[in-house]
């Protein structure tokens, strides 16, 4: 298998909604581009990412075909949403979760106890033939850490 990261992202496109100086609401076809190969946050496996906004709490991250994670936590509660493609999430306990484009959840591993063999918090892999592209929703406060299933009702 190849370098997932050998080849940079394509633009992504989606359609804005805005309205004009007449006040006439329009649509028309855009593209994020730009994404940077780093980390979301310490001890997170190298992504493509590009911030939405200066605050860094909304990110479009493109993952290549063929890449995988180690395990490792959430830095901090987030909520992920596939816009593309397909990504699995293995939790500790065994339980695989495969998200395809349509499909969200939420991030919120933080403070997991290792296992013997080292195991903390989630594996995570792109699934497919194709690029999974997701859209990252994360807070700067504490106020997502610790929640529990049903909290978001």
């Amino acid at each position: 298998m190849s370098d997932p990261f050998s080849l940079e992202p394509q633009p992504e496109t989606y359609w804005h909604l805005w309205t004009g100086d007449d006040g006439i609401s329009r649509q028309q076809p855009c593209t994020i581009r730009d994404f940077q190969l780093g980390q979301l946050g310490p001890g997170d496996s190298a992504q493509f990412s590009r911030p939405l906004f200066d605050q860094g709490n909304a990110f479009v991250t493109y993952l290549p075909v063929g890449w995988t994670a180690d395990w490792h936590e959430n830095h901090v509660p987030k909520w992920i949403y596939v816009l593309k493609g397909a990504w699995s999430v293995q939790s500790m306990d065994g339980q695989i979760a495969i998200m395809r484009a349509g499909d969200y959840s939420f991030g919120g591993d933080q403070g997991c106890i290792a296992t013997p063999e080292g195991h903390k918090g989630h594996l995570s892999a792109q699934v497919g033939d194709e690029p999974c592209v997701q859209l990252i929703i994360q807070r700067n406060d504490d106020a997502w850490r610790q929640a529990q299933p049903g909290f978001f009702r």
